[in-house]
């Protein structure tokens, strides 16, 4: 007890039970008789200082916790192999000639990243079971979802080795993605617009500590957190008004441009040079949202890139601006 009111196995212990240590001598006891019941001097000399035949038990180097390069990824981090988007893109002859899926022809895509990427194994696609439902399937073709547990014979795309890593808990996809890209390597999470909603503040205490971590020289640049967003609120299927919500958009744009990027590609093109620059990046939070369903394509390879270079633009097929507007 402190002061006449219980506190340990309490709610009060959680928060600063023993608030004036310095002016008040009861106090200042409750804390000596804490700090007494470690049994320091097991530990310590009288001036303060760690035994001997402790102090020779630490280790050394690289294999102290705090300087494991697992803790510091940066310095593992090797950069990914990424294919020629271009050699992967629609060929667009007119404006809306072609209709297509654009996170489909991602899927090509980040299926020749695994495959570029196989031996050196990091690049990891998480996501809350939607892989095929965003239309990325395509990464079936060279890798599987990892799965531990017992495999039927009736699953489909499931090995122990598996790159693509699914469950129905964003969070925990999260938790996934940050851990992976924090030890060195590269990764996209995958998700519904209305739902990635889940990992606020999760996204939140990552854009923190990438600005904290920029702040110091030690530690090295990490992969880019990249998400792709599809089902977005412009087009919905048989979900409808449940599955509409384009709010985490509001969230990351309140962030500082140095930590964050959002990206909205208008069709199959500029999704593709949206990734591949997204992967190359390290250090940011970037946000795709893109639609997933058939669609007219707008953009031939040369219009998606100068349109994406740009950030922004201008069709003046689409419209009737005037010289100089």
């Amino acid at each position: 007890e402190v002061d006449g009111e219980k506190v340990e196995g309490f709610w009060r212990s959680h928060q600063v039970p023993v608030s004036n240590a310095r002016g008040n001598e009861g106090h200042r006891k409750i804390l000596e008789n804490w700090m007494r019941s470690y049994e320091p001097g097991e530990l310590f000399d009288e001036s303060g200082h760690l035994l001997p035949e402790l102090a020779a038990l630490a280790p050394t180097g690289t294999k102290r916790m705090g300087a494991s390069p697992y803790a510091n990824g940066g310095l593992l981090k090797r950069d990914l192999v990424l294919p020629d988007w271009k050699s992967l893109a629609l060929e667009v002859p007119r404006p809306g000639g072609v209709i297509a899926e654009a996170t489909r022809i991602c899927g090509s895509y980040l299926r020749e990243v695994f495959r570029l990427n196989a031996e050196a194994r990091n690049f990891r696609l998480m996501g809350p079971d939607e892989t095929s439902s965003n239309r990325l399937d395509k990464v079936f073709e060279v890798t599987d979802r990892l799965w531990m547990q017992r495999i039927e014979p009736y699953d489909v795309h499931l090995s122990r080795d598996g790159r693509v890593m699914e469950v129905l808990s964003e969070h925990l996809c999260q938790g996934w993605l940050e851990g992976y890209l924090l030890t060195g390597r590269h990764g996209l999470f995958s998700c519904y617009e209305a739902f990635i909603h889940i990992v606020d503040s999760m996204v939140n205490q990552h854009a923190k500590w990438l600005k904290t971590s920029g702040e110091l020289a030690w530690r090295k640049p990490i992969a880019s957190l990249n998400y792709l967003l599809t089902s977005h609120v412009w087009r919905q299927d048989h979900n409808g008004f449940s599955h509409q919500d384009p709010g985490f958009a509001d969230l990351v744009a309140n962030k500082k441009a140095d930590t964050v990027r959002l990206y909205f590609p208008p069709d199959a093109n500029t999704l593709l040079w949206i990734t591949d620059h997204c992967l190359r990046t390290y250090n940011r939070i970037n946000v795709i949202t893109a639609g997933k369903q058939p669609a007219p394509q707008w953009l031939s390879i040369e219009e998606a890139e100068a349109h994406c270079k740009a950030g922004a633009g201008i069709w003046e097929w689409a419209g009737t601006v005037a010289q100089g507007e």
